[in-house]
């Protein structure tokens, strides 16, 4: 099982820019493929961006394309999401979350990931 740890959220004023990180550690991350979630209080875990095992292939959710990029660095196993152009409906906990399993642009539920991170808040002022 992969260990997974967020850092990077904080607070930020809209338009700005906040670059997430998620270090995993137990296990290499290069034949995962990972993802990133968010979470506001009360709502269900919402798909922000996944990125194949290679980085070949990334998807996004409709509500951050163009503002936000995934990438991942195998030889570091860390996942990073560069945000920018936050908006205030930007604010939740963000997670990150691993599968072993092959990738697919479908895999937008929080069901189809099986490990995940503790999570970092961010917040974006208006």
């Amino acid at each position: 099982q992969v260990h997974l740890e967020e850092s990077g959220g904080g607070l930020v004023q809209a338009g700005g820019s906040l670059r997430l990180s998620c270090a995993a550690s137990g296990r290499t991350i290069s034949n995962y493929a990972m993802a990133w979630f968010r979470q506001v209080p009360g709502k269900g875990r919402e798909f922000v961006s996944s990125i194949s095992w290679g980085g070949g292939s990334r998807n996004y959710a409709d509500s951050v394309k163009g503002r936000f990029t995934i990438s991942r660095d195998n030889a570091k196993d860390t996942l990073y999401l560069q945000m920018s152009s936050l908006r205030p409906d930007d604010t939740a906990v963000y997670f990150c979350a691993a599968k072993p399993t092959s990738y697919s642009s479908r895999d937008r539920d929080a069901s189809d990931w099986r490990s995940w991170g503790q999570g970092t808040q961010v917040t974006v002022s208006s």
